[in-house]
């Protein structure tokens, strides 16, 4: 009797244990989804600076049910593949510059025209109104989910052979340009010879003088260190870069309701944190190259350089049409 009572004690425990274990697995394979956020330049730039607080505003609202995983420096692709894993549900949010942005949603290619924006307050008004979730809401339509606009900040030349003070400057010289056919017809426009390449190509093709020079925002020529395969820094301010956060609709599409305006907070976090970083940029980052040895061109006359690329907005409008750039360009910003 008291064997058959202490089997069945015995049996009763360990039913118990093997319920609890297996409830535990259960919760253990529940607890948390790992969402992974990919840019192409380092950690501490003000893509990572948008990344952490995306990992910061998504973890808390969720209460640690999604978990942010970091991936910088190309660590995932250059930026057009990352861009055709999100389609394909191998990456999860990609913060990117706008450069390959129009293969996949030609609508974009608005964005990149040379000296469409005057001022960082009149880009971010147009991207934070109707204009801007227009363009976030086409993404829907080439398997891509549009979170939120970020930023880049005004692009500028670097080169290691000469100061560029009006466009004839450019002329002859090799251009790194992003994979972005826009951009590329400007530098043509220009006289140099553009060089569409992934940015975790850049440093070694300047190192190797595969390419004399390229053009960024001074928050990549900081972040990437430039600086160091470059010599020459002119603040031509040719075009306003823009920077987006995608999600892959194979992650968003299965979200609820709630779930998916956590990612649209994180976002818009991220949005506010690397736009904040381009200020801050903006306001040292010269100084910083200047202390690093570069030597900077300003009070450069834009005019001459606006004539020479004339024909890329002439160009675009015989494409796409001129609604959406007069909108821009008579909006109330």
């Amino acid at each position: 009797m008291t064997t058959r009572f202490a089997r069945r004690t015995l049996a009763t425990a360990i039913g118990t244990a093997t319920t609890l274990a297996l409830a535990g697995l259960a919760f253990q394979a529940q607890a948390a989804t790992e969402v992974s956020v990919g840019y192409a330049i380092s950690s501490d730039s003000h893509y990572g600076a948008g990344s952490r607080a995306f990992k910061e505003t998504l973890e808390s609202l969720s209460d640690g049910a999604f978990t942010v995983t970091d991936h910088p420096s190309g660590s995932l692709g250059g930026e057009r593949a990352m861009i055709e894993g999100l389609q394909i549900g191998t990456v999860d949010i990609v913060i990117t510059s706008s450069g390959p942005l129009g293969n996949f949603v030609p609508e974009t290619y608005v964005l990149d025209l040379p000296f469409l924006f005057t001022s960082y307050e009149q880009a971010r008004c147009v991207l934070d109104g109707e204009i801007g979730q227009e363009l976030l809401d086409k993404m829907g339509d080439h398997d891509l989910v549009g979170l939120s606009w970020s930023e880049n900040g005004f692009r500028h030349i670097t080169n290691s052979q000469k100061a560029i003070e009006k466009p004839e400057d450019v002329s002859g010289l090799k251009i790194r340009t992003m994979e972005n056919r826009i951009h590329q017809q400007a530098f043509e426009g220009l006289g140099a010879s553009p060089t569409p390449m992934a940015m975790p190509e850049l440093f070694t093709a300047l190192q190797q003088g595969t390419v004399d020079g390229q053009e960024n925002p001074i928050t990549v020529i900081v972040a990437a260190n430039l600086y160091e395969v470059q010599d020459q820094l002119s603040l031509t301010g040719h075009v306003y870069s823009p920077a987006i956060v995608l999600g892959s609709p194979v992650l968003i599409d299965g979200l609820s309701e709630e779930e998916r305006e956590w990612f649209n907070e994180a976002a818009q976090a991220a949005t506010e944190a690397t736009r904040a970083e381009v200020t801050r940029l903006e306001e040292e980052g010269v100084a910083f190259l200047q202390e690093q040895g570069m030597t900077v061109t300003d009070n450069i006359d834009p005019a001459p350089f606006q004539e020479a690329v004339e024909a890329v907005h002439a160009d675009f409008i015989e494409q796409y049409g001129e609604e959406m750039l007069e909108r821009i360009r008579n909006s109330s910003c």
